[in-house]
């Protein structure tokens, strides 16, 4: 039987921000998935997540509709084509915020995480850039996919503070990676071979920061369809204070015509940002 990707994704504002500044796109013709979390003063955060958001999904599906191997900087050989092409996205979505930035005062220091999934066959290309994150539920257990770019991850790798202590630290928040800060950015990227059953979880830090991995694990194990699962997660984030925007996004590989019927009914999905 053919494997096929069903998704939903949702944001919510959370309680203590004014407005979301967090985005994200679900394309499925294209295999990719994206999660945006801005920052910035007044709207410039809103400004520099839908920028990203943008400049990916154009980059991907300009590379894809021309079947091109894309620009040659800072090509890996190591990985593949699809793996190199969202790396060089996110690298131009570097640059659009960048030069944004600095042409106009209004969004100066803007800046986004980005955490970004591509799906290609029976493989996922994984890259990201601050502390949104990305997760693989396989057979019941969950795995991080991705590494925050943060005070607090940095602190806690190199012994100096405990997971427990960073989850407690009011600089929690600070990241030491985003797009848009410096004129060019390091890209981490990954690639893993994805099976039936899979489930692939990208979200920004206003879940990860009030919701422990265990209780989105249980979240994930219990019955009912994605956009229940998204809802019980951004329901725990909200419960658990809801000091910043939640984005959740789902992705699981089924049987092809639960797949098809799944899509149809979700086509509205797929870009969105509250």
């Amino acid at each position: 039987m053919a494997v096929e990707r069903l998704h939903f994704a949702k944001s919510d504002i959370g309680r203590k921000r004014p407005h979301n500044e967090d985005c994200f796109v679900a394309d499925a013709a294209l295999g990719l998935y994206v999660v945006c979390d801005g920052m910035g003063g007044g709207n410039a955060g809103e400004v520099a997540s839908r920028m990203a958001i943008e400049t990916i999904l154009a980059h991907v599906q300009s590379t894809a509709e021309q079947h091109l191997p894309g620009e040659t900087d800072a090509h890996d050989p190591n990985l593949s084509p699809e793996t190199n092409q969202l790396a060089r996205a996110i690298r131009a979505a570097n640059t659009a915020l960048f030069d944004a930035s600095r042409d106009q005062p209004k969004y100066a220091g803007m800046g986004t995480t980005v955490a970004a999934a591509r799906f290609s066959g029976h493989a996922v290309s994984i890259a990201h850039v601050g502390d949104s994150r990305v997760y693989l539920m396989r057979h019941g257990a969950i795995h991080a996919l991705t590494a925050d770019h943060s005070w607090v991850a940095e602190q806690v790798a190199q012994g100096h503070m405990t997971e427990e202590e960073a989850e407690c630290s009011p600089r929690r928040n600070i990241v030491t990676r985003a797009l848009g800060v410096e004129s060019t950015v390091d890209v981490d990227v990954a690639e893993i071979p994805v099976f039936k059953g899979d489930l692939l979880l990208l979200c920004s830090d206003g879940l990860t920061r009030g919701v422990r991995c265990t209780d989105i694990m249980k979240t994930l194990r219990q019955d009912g369809d994605l956009c229940q699962k998204t809802d019980r997660l951004i329901s725990l984030a909200n419960e658990a204070g809801g000091e910043d925007n939640i984005t959740v996004l789902l992705v699981t590989l089924e049987g092809g015509a639960a797949a098809r019927l799944w899509q149809r009914v979700t086509q509205r999905w797929l870009l969105k940002a509250s």
